[in-house]
């Protein structure tokens, strides 16, 4: 059987002539502004055109592009490689990545897809938490895109891990230094940074953050610190909206 592993993200500029256009991409997407689609394209252009100056300056400080296609392709050898190791005789899976706001796009990966025919195909997030901003906004376009080019793969996703033993030992292990580091100075406070999306948004059933709270949990009991002094903040404001 041959299995088509699919690592989806965000995605991000891959120079400092992209940052506009990723941008507009980004706040094109109707799952973001939720806005009929004349206003919404008219306030993708006013917001990307305004942002895209301050974000090429600080793309520019980590060296004029995003790392996050890089890093994806090193999960991506890494994960081929490990279900290399365990395939069964006559088995083959293949790991294929695509971005929602920035290449390689989903389009690109259906077309890959296609070329090499997989028998299924596993759709795999990189976020763990879920959230209609972003994993059902990949799903969406994922399915009109593989039902136009004809994909009949017996397709599953994988929904969401914001708890998941791997993923929180790994964020465990990278803050306990750091907090025994900060001991030494006296009682620290930890801040768990997640992206924001609108209050609203959770308000009308958005899971995200409840299970990024989940997440939160889940690192303060594998770090046996359930009274340690933390605050769980958002970034990425749009505007006044809370």
């Amino acid at each position: 059987m041959k299995t088509a592993i699919i690592l989806y993200n965000l995605g991000g500029p891959d120079s400092p002539e992209a940052v506009q256009p990723f941008l507009f991409n980004l706040f094109n997407d109707p799952a973001i502004i939720r806005r009929p689609a004349p206003i919404r394209w008219l306030l993708a252009k006013l917001i990307s055109s305004r942002r895209a100056p301050v974000a090429q300056k600080i793309y520019a400080e980590i060296g004029g592009s995003s790392p996050i296609l890089a890093e994806t392709q090193k999960q991506a050898d890494a994960l081929e490689e490990e279900l290399k190791k365990s395939a069964a005789d006559g088995d083959t899976d293949r790991v294929f990545i695509a971005m929602r706001y920035w290449h390689p796009f989903a389009e690109e990966c259906v077309a890959k897809i296609s070329i090499w025919e997989p028998d299924r195909v596993v759709l795999m997030p990189l976020y763990p938490q879920f959230s209609t901003t972003t994993t059902e906004s990949f799903l969406s376009i994922w399915s009109l895109l593989a039902k136009k080019a004809g994909i009949t793969a017996e397709t599953s996703g994988i929904c969401c891990y914001p708890a998941e033993d791997g993923f929180i030992s790994a964020v465990a292990e990278l803050v306990r230094p750091a907090i025994e580091q900060a001991e030494k100075s006296g009682s620290p406070r930890v801040l768990f940074s997640a992206h924001g999306i609108p209050k609203r948004y959770v308000t009308a059933g958005d899971p995200y953050q409840s299970h990024v709270e989940m997440t939160v949990a889940a690192i303060l009991k594998k770090l046996s610190l359930p009274d340690l002094d933390h605050l769980i903040c958002y970034q990425s404001r749009v505007g006044p909206i809370e």
